[in-house]
């Protein structure tokens, strides 16, 4: 199969931005690009809003007002018919429904390739019912992708663990820093796992993918990512020698964690907490991963501490 020549990035967030400069550096001369943006960011007043749509069409990416949301099954089927290609970076925000909804217009479409939003953890291992319930949906998109009567549309899930970002933000409740002191929250224990990649990172890899030029070496398989695979002991470890201050351990058993979440069963955040705490399908060995085989290098979590440590107030002593 020849590569792509019309591909349609869904979505402009920080994944879908990382994405299309990625494609966009990679992309061949015949190959057309081009991104969902909803006609009300198109016609923002917003000078920001209105540089980024400049850059946009400045490196030749093309836009196409819709808003994926709104957009019936019908509608969105007819929206994605020209393309060869169809990679989503619209993720939960998109709401409840809004993957599957994509995937069925995707194959229903009879688009040749398809890259979901799948960019997360291994949704196979973790299984239904987890504490994460929109998780469950990530299932059902791969069951419509995998149905053996569905032979139109090949697909390529990119797993990737949590955004690197996402594991030092105060409000996932891992990374505490409060008046010079550090804490980490070890999720499950100071054993346990996480696999992270950053955004740039992911966009590197699916360009990587989708012009590799070795025919279909990644269709209908799952691609894992990793720009580290650290545990929280370890984790602790590394702030402390990049920080140079004394970082605190405290150890955060599933089953406190469960408890804290039934106190308020619709928290985002503590559902999130319970499921990586259970370490089932939220990390892999660096060593297998595709970056690793094809020698590309990505951010680890020492590199993001040293790179982002005043912003997010980490600084040293």
């Amino acid at each position: 199969m020849p590569l792509p020549t019309n591909i349609l990035v869904l979505g402009l967030g920080e994944l879908g931005t990382a994405i299309l400069n990625s494609l966009s550096t990679r992309a061949p001369h015949t190959t057309k690009l081009t991104v969902t943006l909803r006609p009300q960011t198109i016609s923002s007043p917003s000078a920001s809003k209105k540089a980024e749509i400049e850059s946009l069409r400045a490196q030749g990416i093309s836009i196409l007002a819709a808003d994926i949301s709104t957009l019936s099954l019908t509608s969105l089927t007819e929206l994605f018919k020209p393309f060869d290609l169809i990679i989503s970076a619209l993720g939960f925000a998109s709401g409840p429904g809004s993957q599957v909804k994509i995937t069925r217009a995707v194959l229903d479409a009879k688009v040749p390739w398809y890259i979901p939003w799948q960019f997360g953890v291994d949704y196979d291992i973790v299984g239904r019912g987890s504490a994460q319930p929109v998780w469950d949906e990530q299932l059902d998109v791969r069951d419509l992708i995998r149905d053996p009567g569905q032979k139109d549309t090949e697909w390529t899930i990119i797993s990737t663990g949590m955004f690197t970002s996402f594991l030092f933000e105060e409000s996932f409740g891992v990374v505490l820093s409060d008046d010079g002191e550090v804490l980490v929250r070890a999720l499950g224990g100071e054993e346990n796992r996480v696999t992270v990649t950053s955004p740039g990172d992911i966009g590197r890899a699916v360009a990587e993918v989708v012009f590799d030029g070795d025919e279909r070496r990644y269709r209908n398989q799952v691609v894992y990512t990793a720009g580290d695979t650290i545990s929280y002991g370890r984790l602790a470890k590394t702030l402390e020698e990049v920080t140079g201050r004394t970082v605190r351990r405290e150890p955060r058993s599933v089953e406190v964690l469960r408890e804290e979440l039934e106190e308020n069963p619709e928290d985002v955040l503590r559902r999130y907490r319970v499921v990586f705490a259970e370490g089932k399908g939220v990390s892999w060995d660096k060593e297998r991963s595709f970056n690793v085989q094809r020698g590309m290098e990505m951010q680890d979590a020492r590199g993001w501490l040293k790179e982002n440590l005043e912003k997010k107030g980490l600084g040293g002593k």
